[in-house]
């Protein structure tokens, strides 16, 4: 869900608010988890033979059985397979609790603690300032309270840099906040807190979630491997919008956050590991992952806001969503990838009930409409209202008004507009620290922006007004664009450029090199 943040209200008001507000959590029978399944497979049925959706998987796990498994219409709306309980879609941020679950089992097997510092586990990760580089723990940075800015590294992956380049220049990056005074959701911090937790062992990341993990849960189609999803037979397509049908036109390949939004997986892989989360780390009888470690994931340590459709209040534990709402504690996360995945798991300990919906579209709001229906229909008997309408515009509504505005701002070139000085004035080399090298070059009689370590991203560059570039870096959202601004000095030569798309945290400025 987006972050809304909460104001003028201490965490422990806040919490006792929660409590206070809480409906009592209850039981349920596996009679009334059974009798919602009807109704919760004809939503999904209809969502997706409405062309709503593509393709939905759903898994439900009451009282440490997976009772429901199914999929619904297509994987890929260009050929006829359909999904099933069994087809593996791409989680996004629904990583981040199994990423927990899997530092968990570390954690009870000694490897570290939820309080370990990174500094001793992995030296080389640092943040910008001395003090949260030396104390900076894992359990920061699972909670994203590190003062990390959310959007760093984003720009370095998309531009093609390797997980560990990534990394040790997330110290050039400036704070957004004094260090564990602020939540600011950020992959690249939770991939460190990950990665430094495996450190110990002498293994990479996909190695141990898969022996401490996904073996141990017979989870045989999950990976945090991109390969190992891209080579399935039995994988869903990532789906976007174009023009007003859905397309799989996009790929995704989040190797460099892996931890953070790698994972892969079917809905039934997901039952097993919903299973252990709600058994307090158990698995057929056998203790898998030490239930304190495991607790320590779903204590709730900082404040969100409301839920957007439900007003709940929010909290983030280690990797996890904590949410106080009508039905109970919920625990819980979402994931999206703009190239085209959407999906939820909402689990309920108290009535050791959970549900996971995953789509392979973006804008979509289905998986949390199925989930909050089938909330209703376990606990009331009934569904309240229309969920995936709110839920549909809360996510379209994510890059919508951002790109209407661009699109405005740059819908016509200033009359009259300043023309561009000579290409040889603009050609060349630039750099920086954090981007590193970054090339202007003449290409098909216009200009291109060169960048990353292979030098395979290249964004073709339009003249706006005079030192003022237009390019587009982004795949899905195909008509948004990015400034590039020259400064020039008074020989009329470039001095440096400014680049849009890789100046969130301030770091997009690059000099010219000397010849």
């Amino acid at each position: 869900m987006p972050e809304l943040p909460l104001r003028r209200l201490s965490i422990a008001a806040v919490a006792a608010a929660a409590f206070a507000s809480c409906a009592a959590a209850e039981p349920v029978s596996r009679d009334r988890v059974t009798a919602a399944l009807p109704q919760v497979a004809a939503m999904a049925e209809a969502l997706t033979a409405s062309g709503a959706v593509p393709g939905l998987a759903i898994v439900v796990v009451h009282a440490d059985e997976i009772v429901y498994a199914e999929g619904f219409g297509l994987r890929d709306v260009g050929g006829p397979a359909e999904v099933d309980g069994d087809t593996v879609f791409q989680l996004a941020s629904m990583s981040k609790p199994v990423s927990a679950t899997v530092v968990a089992a570390l954690v009870g097997d000694g490897v570290l603690d939820w309080a370990t510092r990174i500094a001793d586990l992995a030296p080389d990760y640092q943040l910008h300032d001395a003090y949260p580089s030396a104390e900076v723990t894992v359990r920061d940075l699972f909670n994203h309270r590190s003062g990390l800015p959310g959007t760093s590294g984003n720009d370095l992956e998309a531009i093609g840099f390797p997980r560990e380049t990534v990394m040790r220049r997330l110290r050039l990056v400036p704070p957004s906040s004094s260090f564990r005074a602020g939540y600011s959701y950020s992959n690249a911090g939770l991939t460190m807190g990950a990665l430094a937790a495996v450190r110990p062992t002498g293994k990479d990341w996909e190695t141990i979630a898969k022996e401490r993990l996904f073996d141990p849960l017979g989870m045989t189609s999950t990976s945090f491997r991109h390969a190992d999803f891209a080579a399935g037979a039995n994988s869903a397509a990532l789906h976007v919008e174009v023009d007003g049908d859905w397309a799989a036109a996009l790929k995704r390949d989040a190797t460099a956050q892996a931890p953070a939004g790698g994972a892969s997986a079917s809905a039934r892989d997901l039952g097993a590991w919903m299973r252990v989360e709600l058994a307090s780390g158990k698995f057929d009888g056998a203790q898998v992952i030490a239930a304190d470690a495991l607790a320590a994931t779903h204590v709730p340590l900082f404040a969100r806001g409301a839920n957007p459709i439900t007003d709940a209040l929010t909290f983030y534990g280690l990797g996890w969503v904590v949410e106080y709402g009508r039905h109970g504690t919920t625990w819980g996360h979402a994931g999206a990838f703009s190239l085209g995945a959407r999906t939820v798991v909402t689990l309920w300990p108290d009535a050791d009930l959970g549900i996971t919906v995953l789509a392979n579209a973006f804008p979509t709001g289905a998986p949390e409409g199925v989930a909050d229906s089938f909330a209703d229909l376990v606990f009331d008997g009934a569904v309240a209202r229309d969920y995936v309408a709110p839920w549909d515009a809360v996510y379209a509504g994510l890059f919508g008004p951002a790109v209407a505005s661009a699109e405005a701002t740059y819908a016509a070139k200033p009359d009259p507009a300043t023309p561009a000085l000579p290409a040889s004035a603009y050609v060349g080399t630039y750099a920086n620290p954090y981007v590193g090298e970054a090339v202007v070059a003449e290409d098909a009689g216009g200009l291109v922006l060169v960048l990353g370590p292979t030098g395979a991203t290249r964004y073709a560059l339009t003249h706006f007004d005079r030192d003022l570039f237009l390019y587009y870096s982004s795949p899905d959202l195909p008509t948004l664009p990015d400034e590039l601004r020259f400064a020039v000095g008074p020989d009329g030569m470039a001095t440096a450029l400014t680049a849009g798309s890789l100046n969130d945290a301030g770091l997009g400025t690059l000099a010219r090199m000397a010849p």
